[in-house]
């Protein structure tokens, strides 16, 4: 059977909420690329066709990619190494004769190396050039902020501390829910009208940790503050707390780039693509925080 549809990185929360909803569209000519195929029984026994192999391998990426039409292409998350391997992949699609790659990038202004996420940012404009450059159609979906990492940002005892900690200033950032960046793939691999084109896909507010403080107050009845710490005291006060110097310096460049205003710029693309409107800070505020 030919597959049209193959999606990577499907184990994972963006991979596999995109291929959960294209089955529940009725997508039938559906792939996915996984490393672990003990980890894909579930969508095996639901019709959809495993194929194993990694970014690093290669000729198992070939194979993977052998009759493919359209590629979900998900970022890899091993950050420091991912150039590479993101290139394998652009490289081997476009061998294996796929047509078209939709590739999940990411919101910025800076592209340069004053940028305090630089790291996270090379392989990005990297892959996006290699796809520019590949031949093949392709969409770009430049995703903003994970609004899934929010409660992250603010901290896992933020209820209990009584304050947002972060070191990010007092510029508005444009916070966005996966499952609005999910439904936002689905409409592009099963619809048209979307090749050859970019699209930043972030939510239609920017509020600052400030606002967001307000918001967890007036929701939980906690009397929420923010503070924002220096660069240095934040990461002593992770180190303090047993965070990793990886972790803790992911978290300090992103709160840099929040400072900087990296993300305050907002779109309507979700609303366009798929005509709903994205959930907001307040909404998924509630979700998580109403019953605490």
């Amino acid at each position: 059977m030919k597959n049209s549809i193959l999606i990577t990185g499907a184990t994972g929360a963006l991979g596999g909420m995109v291929t959960e909803k294209l089955l529940d569209n009725g997508v039938e000519d559906l792939a996915v690329l996984v490393r672990d195929p003990e980890k894909a029984t579930d969508l095996k026994e639901k019709g959809v066709e495993i194929r194993v192999g990694n970014y690093e391998d290669k000729e198992s990426l070939l194979a993977a990619f052998k009759g493919i039409d359209k590629l979900y292409f998900v970022s890899g998350s091993e950050i420091q190494n991912r150039t590479p391997l993101h290139l394998n992949v652009v490289n081997s699609a476009k061998e294996a004769g796929v047509k078209y790659i939709v590739y999940t990038s990411f919101q910025r202004k800076n592209e340069t190396e004053s940028s305090p996420i630089a790291a996270v940012a090379e392989s990005h404009l990297k892959t996006e050039k290699a796809i520019l450059e590949s031949g093949m159609n392709y969409t770009l979906l430049q995703h903003g902020i994970y609004m899934d990492l929010l409660p992250a940002f603010m901290g896992e005892k933020v209820l209990e501390t009584g304050t947002i900690y972060l070191p990010a200033g007092d510029a508005p950032v444009s916070f966005t829910l996966r499952e609005d960046m999910a439904n936002v793939a689905v409409e592009v691999l099963s619809g048209e009208g979307y090749e050859n084109k970019e699209f930043v896909i972030n939510n239609e507010e920017a509020l600052s940790f400030e606002e967001i403080a307000k918001i967890l107050t007036e929701i939980t009845g906690k009397n929420i503050s923010y503070h924002s710490p220096s660069e240095e005291e934040y990461l002593q006060a992770l180190k303090n707390a047993g965070v990793t110097d990886e972790f803790a310096g992911m978290f300090a460049g992103f709160a840099g780039a929040f400072k900087e205003g990296e993300f305050t710029d907002t779109y309507q693309n979700i609303f366009k693509i798929t005509g709903k409107k994205p959930v907001s800070v307040r909404e998924f505020l509630s979700r998580v925080y109403s019953n605490n």
